[in-house]
């Protein structure tokens, strides 16, 4: 079976198991401790922890995942060995309360064996058996039901059933949160066949796991005991590639000879033949025996491999919004793209060469996931942009290198890492690179380098306790009542709790009508009253536990009112003025997707009476005339004053067409904010009734915050309505300084700009003309020092670019010699020196001829033996240093 068969024969083997089939979840993940959706698992969480109810009892799928960085970080091993992948799909079938360990491993056994031909006597499967100090019991019900199926077909269960301690056979979603034991189901690959299951979790690559049936019966508990759950799941997990490798590697179960190898399959079948035309290199299979010392071939090999994983990493992301940038799961995926361009040089790539693999991977994948192909143009133009730019930083990188290692002693630890953090280069890369030189790399520090910087991550890191919900859900102690904005005075409620912070004081109250700090929405302000007393309300934010806080200043009477009626009324104009930049935000985001492409993501946002910020995903600055053409699609928008809606669904009722906010957790219930139709998002925060009220959108500014990701600031409303009157006053003041009409200010402008060019140019000619004249002067007053010509002197130039060019002319004219020129330059020295060969032959080096002169002038400086510059702080002492070099 081809690669694209066998995913279809697994997912409809499942569907005729009455499983519903459900598309795979972006790499983007729901989760914010997780860097990229790692498992197959990751989009159900919700259903397993009972936030919410499953819309199905029966799924399968294949999930995207990637696995690199974090936890599960697979990248140093990718090509060194034929079976780790940063990018790969999880073939699964889940179970939400309905059926358990039986039908899971029946049904595994006869996909694997009747569908699929899988030799059964090849086949093992692991039961949990704790070891001393492992939670729960031997899984005896697994255990008989594997003893069944095995008999059933003539194999001996003693042989073929292997147990296994929480190591390998319990699984867990984290410290807390469901688990359970689980059946992993492992293939022999060797020639014969016949290890009798020796090899099963021995680290054999001979002996490999294709599948793990995940029985979720338990939830770890923060005190570490274990609790049964009340509805059990089954959560399963096949690797693709492996099967697809195995498939391939064995010509379907008819060949053992070969080395089993994931990369066999015609999923990188395309990508290696385009990499072979490209190189010229041939892909053979090599496995290196030795990381430390690789064979020419083995090296070509390991590259084909790193090569076809990668692009499939970076063009999946892309595709999925996640774009390589400076932190996070960006700066992962920067790694891995810089990782492929280095060994791609090994080999001779020429430049550009992984963007180049885009197109053959969108032929082979896109069939299935077509996001590859709505995408293409975008993961080209990101991937292209990436390679030059660190083709930029690799010369840079190569140059340290070249520099730590002048003294042939090696690179240090932290010398790796910073080549490793900065510039790109993988470990394992600088090692070849350095044994190429005859040098060593001190690994052991380079370890301790990354395991000061993992610490630092984990002490960045929130750890989040994971619950289960019986009951469905949380719930909060203040009901919100403040969505239209003609009920948010005069609110009547009561103080039902305080707490005190540092230097202030917090209000709870059973209802509010005060928007709490949420999803870029600043919280509101405004005044509480309260048994007769007035309360200015400075803010209003949420903890952890979902408690509405009304920030007061501190006071100890607070404790006294709780109970007591209140009535709360909310600065109902600065309230109008966060709405209307709120309802702006989602047009902003609305008309970036349609004037950039589907790849947008919101990155972050702040909306605040006087303005908003929207942070988004994209490769590029936009041109003045596409933010005009954003601004001009949100502005007529306005005029048309689009009805704005907000309703209530179940999340599993979202129509596609809802834009919702990678990394924001959402409940069971969700709200969605409906703009005339087109502008869909779900979001919890305050917006106008209709898209008139904005009044004015303007833009004023748009930048990169790092790489692969920009930032818009925007006013609208009454900000822009102040905006748009105070750039009108400037251009009437201006067009009066210039004396001419506002729509003569360009031509205007132009002209005074060309004047200028023109004087410039005047006076570069003079300054120039001074200065040859200056060096003819000073070539009549060279002097014979050592056999060669020498010229020392000061010079009035017009800066240090012209020193440079009339030293380099003097040497020119002098023939063989020594130029060496200062100059004062506002207050500062810069000195320098140049040599013709015949001088460095006798021993006269530019470097140190400055580095001396500087060093009597209060600076430093140095350089090459031809050519040196630096600099100094005592003038003065300037002429007297240079007549020094003459004697």
């Amino acid at each position: 079976m081809t690669s694209a068969e066998l995913r279809q024969s697994f997912l409809d083997f499942f569907a005729s198991k009455e499983h519903t089939v459900v598309p795979s979840a972006p790499l983007m993940p729901s989760s914010p401790n997780l860097l990229f959706t790692n498992a197959g698992m990751n989009q159900f969480v919700p259903y397993f922890l009972g936030e919410q109810k499953a819309p199905y009892h029966r799924a399968c799928d294949t999930q995207k995942c990637i696995r690199a960085g974090g936890k599960h970080n697979d990248l140093e091993d990718v090509g060194f060995d034929t079976y780790h992948h940063t990018f790969f799909e999880m073939l699964g079938n889940w179970s939400f309360g309905d059926y358990f360990k039986r039908e899971a491993i029946e049904w595994a056994w006869e996909l694997l064996t009747y569908v699929w031909g899988l030799p059964k006597e090849r086949l093992y499967a692991t039961v949990y058996r704790p070891d001393d100090g492992d939670p729960a019991e031997f899984d005896q019900e697994a255990y008989d039901i594997w003893k069944e199926v095995f008999e059933a077909d003539g194999m001996d269960p003693k042989k073929h059933i292997r147990t296994g301690g929480k190591k390998d056979n319990f699984w867990m979603m984290g410290d807390t949160g469901p688990c359970g034991p689980c059946s992993e189901i492992h293939i022999d690959l060797t020639p014969k066949g016949d290890t009798g299951g020796e090899l099963v979790n021995a680290d054999s690559p001979y002996c490999i796991e294709i599948w793990n049936l995940v029985f979720m019966q338990f939830n770890a508990e923060p005190d570490g005991s274990f609790k049964s759950l009340s509805a059990t799941h089954v959560d399963t997990g096949m690797g693709f590639e492996r099967v697809a490798g195995i498939f391939a590697t064995t010509d379907g179960f008819k060949d053992f000879t070969k080395p089993p190898s994931n990369y066999d399959s015609d999923l990188f079948g395309d990508l290696f033949h385009h990499i072979s035309n490209a190189s010229g290199r041939t892909y053979t299979a090599t496995v290196p025996a030795n990381r430390d010392d690789l064979s020419a071939q083995e090296m070509t090999d390991v590259i084909f491999r790193v090569l076809g994983d990668h692009i499939r990493t970076l063009s999946f992301s892309i595709a999925d919004g996640i774009l390589p940038g400076n932190e996070g799961r960006n700066y992962v995926l920067r790694r891995i793209l810089r990782r492929a361009v280095m060994f791609g040089k090994r080999i001779n790539l020429p430049k550009g060469f992984f963007a180049n693999l885009v197109q053959p991977l969108v032929t082979k994948m896109s069939p299935f996931f077509p996001e590859l192909e709505e995408q293409q143009e975008v993961i080209l133009k990101v991937i292209r942009q990436e390679e030059q730019a660190f083709e930029r930083t690799l010369d840079r990188g190569l140059q340290l290198f070249d520099k730590f290692t002048l003294d042939g002693t090696g690179i240090t630890g932290e010398q790796a890492f910073i080549l490793y953090d900065t510039y790109g280069f993988p470990l394992d890369l600088t090692q070849i690179i350095a044994r190429e030189r005859g040098l060593d790399v001190d690994c052991a520090g380079f370890e301790s380098q990354m395991e000061q910087q993992r610490q630092r991550a984990r002490a960045a890191q929130k750890k989040d306790i994971i619950s289960v919900f019986e009951d469905g859900g949380k719930v909060h102690s203040t009901q919100f009542v403040g969505y239209n904005c003609s009920e948010v005075c005069g609110v009547e409620t009561h103080l039902v709790g305080t707490f005190d912070g540092e230097n202030e004081s917090y209000l709870i109250f059973a209802q509010s009508p005060f928007y709490a700090e949420m999803g870029g929405q600043v919280g509101d302000t405004g005044v509480a009253e309260i048994g007769g007393q007035r309360i200015e309300i400075l803010d209003t934010i949420t903890d952890q536990a979902g408690h509405v806080l009304h920030k007061a200043a501190k006071s100890d009477s607070y404790n006294q009112l709780i109970g007591q009626p209140a009535t709360l009324t909310v600065d109902l104009e600065r309230r109008r003025q966060i709405q209307r930049n709120h309802s702006a935000t989602h047009l902003l985001d609305w008309a970036l997707r349609e004037q950039l492409g589907a790849h947008i993501r919101q990155a972050g946002s702040l909306v605040s009476p006087g303005h908003l910020r929207f942070d988004f995903s994209h490769f590029e600055a936009l041109s003045p005339e596409k933010l005009q053409a954003i601004e001009d699609m949100i502005n007529a928008r306005i005029i048309a004053n689009d009805t704005v809606n907000w309703y209530e669904i179940p999340l599993e009722d979202k129509p596609e067409d809802v834009v919702s906010v990678f990394g924001e957790k959402y409940g069971a219930i969700v709200r969605v904010v409906d703009i005339g139709g087109y502008s869909k998002e779900l979001c919890g925060g305050t917006h106008v009734r209709a898209t008139g009220e904005l009044g004015l959108f303007k833009i004023t500014s748009e930048s990169a915050i790092s790489a692969g990701t920009r930032r818009i600031e925007a006013v609208s409303g009454s900000s822009a309505v102040e905006l748009a009157s105070q750039n009108f006053s400037r251009l009437h003041s201006i067009s009066r300084k210039l004396s001419c009409r506002p729509d003569e200010l360009e031509e205007r402008l132009q002209t005074l700009l060309d004047q200028r060019t023109e004087l410039e140019k005047k006076l570069r000619n003079m300054e120039q003309k001074q200065a040859a004249a200056q060096g003819g002067d000073l070539l009549s007053q060279a002097v014979d020092k050592d056999g060669i010509k020498w010229i020392a002197a000061s010079v009035k130039v017009a800066n240090p670019n012209d020193m440079r060019g009339l030293a380099v002319d003097m040497l020119k004219k002098l023939g063989e010699g020594v130029v060496v020129l200062g100059g004062d330059f506002g207050g500062k020295v810069t000195v320098l020196a140049t040599c013709s060969p015949e001088a460095i032959k006798q021993g006269h080096k530019a470097g140190d001829i400055v580095r001396d002169l500087t060093a009597a002038l209060g600076g430093k400086g140095g350089g090459k033996p031809d050519f040196a510059m630096g600099g100094g702080k005592d003038a003065d002492k300037l002429d007297e240093a240079l007549k020094a070099l003459l004697k």
